[in-house]
């Protein structure tokens, strides 16, 4: 546990370790985003097929998950992918995913969200932890010192 309180500067992101530490079964739990074209596509495919992709802001050609390729470039840009009636916790880990999982703060969550920072910050930095929503560890952060 970090001795950092996060604020809505603190990055977060969706800690991959944390589901491996809670024997979550990532991949058909991501399978389960994908749209009824991309399910069909994918029905065969076994988990952790690797593909490479270009980040289209940096030209960088890093090796991604092919189910999460499908999440970014197809089925997160559908308007059925988020809607106003989506959870919070929900809405933000669809949102990491449709952005290839780049930290961003409560704050730019919120406005890309139309939903208040604090309220995004209070559900993501309580005791609990949704769907491995986690501030990311060891970045400076302007964060207070839990007493």
């Amino acid at each position: 546990m970090s001795l950092l309180k996060p604020n809505i500067k603190t990055p977060f992101h969706i800690d991959f370790d944390w589901w491996k530490q809670n024997e979550r079964d990532w991949q058909v739990f991501l399978r389960s985003f994908l749209c009824e074209e991309h399910q069909q596509a994918f029905a065969d495919v076994e988990d952790g097929n690797l593909i490479d992709w270009i980040d289209p802001d940096t030209a960088e050609v890093k090796q991604v998950d092919g189910v999460q390729h499908a999440l970014i470039s197809h089925c997160a840009l559908l308007p059925e992918f988020l809607s106003e009636r989506t959870t919070i916790v929900e809405a933000v880990f669809r949102t990491f995913l449709a952005n290839g999982n780049i930290p961003m703060s409560t704050e730019e969550l919120g406005k890309r969200l139309g939903k208040s920072a604090d309220t995004i910050l209070r559900t993501l930095a309580g005791p609990r932890v949704y769907r491995g929503l986690r501030p990311i560890q060891n970045q400076p952060i302007n964060s207070a010192v839990v007493e």
